[in-house]
């Protein structure tokens, strides 16, 4: 058996490290969508997790590991969204400083929840090889913990913790979806959901137009992101080298879905379930709309994962 960055026994340790720091977040259903899916559907509720996203676990696993001398100097990422704000709040909660590199071109009310939540933020040019840069510099300058956005273990497992929510309150699942960006999230699902229930199906749920890990899935081998674009903004990063191998192995399919697709899906759910999502959350449950989804046989119950509810109320997406 290959050996990866999590599994059952890390994610379960994470789940103890993280409980009472993350919500324990609802799972919720509805008659008109379980209609429309042709199958009842269980979605695990990360949009109302602090900070508006799953991200928030796998970076207070992260931080609540570091030992007291790493935590003394800070923690240090690199991120434009979601992984910036958990990282910073999952630091303030621990005492510790926080130092943010964000793209300069990152909007204005993500910097400022950064820094409302007690970041440092350096800005940098719009690249990853820029941000990668700015962050070794942050770390030699402050002696901080790098603390990447997906693509480290303490980061998988915790996300990990939120299929073990799931599978708690829905023990019978046939099968989960998860959207993928990086694959922190669905590489955490894969190891806990099967883990815990060998036989269940994981799938991946990513925008056409930033298909890197169906194009990866398809080839067998990873093939990295190039000009992706999608309105689903947490999902524009490719596979990591400790995610792939997890979602390589252990995921079924990766299905894909169109801009329009997308955009119906959230605004269903935030008209029908009265649940304000983002885009990226709304891949999920556009993949179990999807035909080539309602044609798959033996599901007849699947755990969607609405990974965040980071949206700008200024513009609407339809």
């Amino acid at each position: 058996m290959p050996t990866y960055a999590a599994d059952l026994d890390t994610v379960r340790e994470a789940a103890a490290r993280i409980a009472g720091f993350v919500h324990r977040t609802p799972v919720m259903t509805s008659e008109t969508l379980d209609r429309l899916a042709g199958r009842h559907v269980f979605f695990k509720c990360e949009n109302l997790q602090k900070t508006g996203a799953f991200k928030y676990r796998g970076a207070t696993n992260a931080v609540r590991k570091l030992d007291a001398a790493s935590a003394a100097t800070g923690a240090v990422t690199h991120s434009s969204g979601n992984h910036a704000q958990a990282l910073a709040l999952a630091a303030r909660v621990r005492g510790i400083p926080a130092y943010i590199v964000m793209p300069r071109t990152a909007p204005l009310v993500k910097k400022n929840a950064v820094e409302g939540y007690g970041g440092i933020v350096t800005l940098c040019e719009p690249t990853l090889a820029a941000r990668e840069r700015v962050a070794a510099e942050v770390v030699a300058r402050t002696g901080g913990t790098l603390i990447p956005p997906f693509d480290h273990p303490d980061v998988i497992a915790g996300q990990g913790t939120a299929a073990l929510e799931l599978l708690e309150d829905v023990p019978d699942l046939d099968a989960v979806v998860a959207p993928v960006g990086g694959g922190g999230l669905l590489s955490g699902f894969c190891v806990a959901a099967r883990g815990l229930h060998p036989g269940i199906r994981v799938f991946g749920a990513e925008p056409l137009g930033a298909d890197d890990a169906a194009r990866s899935k398809a080839a067998g081998k990873w093939i990295p992101q190039t000009a992706p674009d999608t309105i689903a903004d947490g999902l524009l990063t490719s596979l990591g080298e400790l995610t792939w191998p997890i979602i390589r192995d252990q995921v079924e399919q990766i299905f894909t879905v169109t801009e329009d697709e997308i955009r119906a899906a959230m605004r269903l759910v935030w008209e029908r379930m009265k649940l304000v999502i983002e885009p990226s959350a709304a891949v999920g449950v556009a993949v179990v709309l999807s035909d080539g989804f309602r044609a798959l046989t033996g599901v007849r119950k699947v755990g969607v994962v609405l990974c965040g509810g980071n949206v700008s109320l200024d513009k609407l997406y339809w």
